[in-house]
Formats: C-alpha cells, sequence, structure tokens
C-alpha cells in the first residue's frame, strides 16, 4: 500500500455520497473516475463503472477485493502480442 498508515484508505467522498443515495437492493451501476478510490466494506454488492482511460468497465466488488483499489479491476492497457519470426511460426504451428 503506497499511503501511509497513519492516513488511513482514502475513498473519495463522492462514491460513499452515490452509494447513500441508492436504495437498498437497487442494481444500478455506479460510473465513477476514481481508480486510486480504496474499497471499503459499505462497497460490497454494487457495480461501480470504473473509466480505464477509454471507457466504463464494471466492476461487481466482492468481499475478497476489500482493501484493494478500484483500479486494479479496471485494466487500463491492452497487451499486444510481441511479434516477430518467432511469434509467427508459433501461430502457424497452432
Amino acid at each position: 500500500m503506497s499511503r501511509s498508515s497513519k492516513k488511513g484508505p482514502y475513498i473519495d467522498e463522492k462514491l460513499i455520497k452515490k452509494i447513500a443515495d441508492l436504495k437498498a437492493g437497487e442494481k444500478k451501476v455506479i460510473k465513477t473516475w476514481s481508480r486510486r478510490a480504496t474499497i471499503s466494506p459499505e462497497m460490497i454488492g454494487y457495480t461501480f463503472g470504473v473509466y480505464n482511460g477509454k471507457e466504463h468497465i464494471n466492476v461487481y466488488v466482492t468481499e475478497e477485493m476489500v482493501g484493494h483499489l478500484l483500479g486494479e479491476f479496471s485494466p487500463s492497457k491492452k497487451f499486444v502480442k510481441h511479434g516477430g519470426k518467432m511469434q509467427r511460426d508459433m501461430e502457424k504451428k497452432k
């Protein structure tokens, strides 16, 4: 964790407000641009649309995700294969 333990986790206040405004059991996607916000126990069971720089990726928060950042579950970079002669030979074999 890069944040100091004496400061505590960073949780975006706008996210907490959006969660409080939702009715219990409502299945609405909460759009957010705050990738650095830490997932808290209040967020369990909600779906967040986390922006990755191009689109919002839906992230359903479960119990195991508490303590992690929202951005960890919304990859912002796409791996493109390396290419080259060896890569072409491997693809031909498949």
